[in-house]
């Protein structure tokens, strides 16, 4: 499964993305942000990520979708979006992203997440969107309300992000189906 914007292509992991995938997340300052994943972060991580995605294509009902992000005019992944703990009963999901640093500030995350976004509440009819992200991460902060996101405060219990082992406090944003096509008007 594939999803175009103007820029990108949102698509499923294969074997052949190993070392961009290495290459793009392998980066503290991106890993430092992220919950699950370690640094460094090795072939054999990139490994166990994609075969992990693969079998969660297999899920019916899906309970997620994760896509490496791809530059139309460059080949090769330099970040990943997704949909996690989609409950179809609440219609509710997670969003989570990364970007290789190199890429930062040239809207590629924002064009993304549009395109998730569009899919999450147009095609799998969701109706709320959570955005969890690490307190002080200024940069997902800003996106999260770039995309229209409310903040609701802190998640009661803290989480550790498995590069740094640091504990953090997540701070919760919701996007409402309602709000995001009033915003697309």
């Amino acid at each position: 499964m594939k999803i175009e914007t103007k820029r990108l292509i949102l698509r499923g992991l294969t074997k052949g993305d190993i070392g961009s995938l290495v290459k793009n997340i392998n980066n503290l300052e991106v890993s430092k942000w992220l919950l699950a994943v370690p640094y460094p972060y090795t072939r054999a991580d990139a490994e166990w990520w994609i075969n992990h995605c693969r079998e969660n294509e297999k899920e019916r009902p899906r309970k997620s979708y994760n896509f490496g992000i791809e530059l139309k005019n460059r080949k090769g992944i330099i970040g990943g979006v997704g949909l996690s703990s989609i409950d179809l009963t609440t219609r509710t999901a997670d969003i989570g992203y990364w970007l290789s640093q190199d890429y930062w500030r040239q809207g590629i995350v924002g064009e993304a997440n549009t395109a998730l976004l569009d899919y999450a509440f147009g095609v799998l009819g969701l109706e709320k969107v959570r955005i969890p992200l690490f307190e002080g991460n200024q940069g997902s902060e800003g996106m999260a309300k770039y995309l229209g996101g409310r903040s609701k405060g802190f998640a009661e219990k803290r989480v550790t992000c498995k590069a740094t082992g640091r504990p953090h406090r997540e701070k919760i944003y919701w996007i409402a189906k309602k709000d995001w096509i009033r915003r697309k008007r």
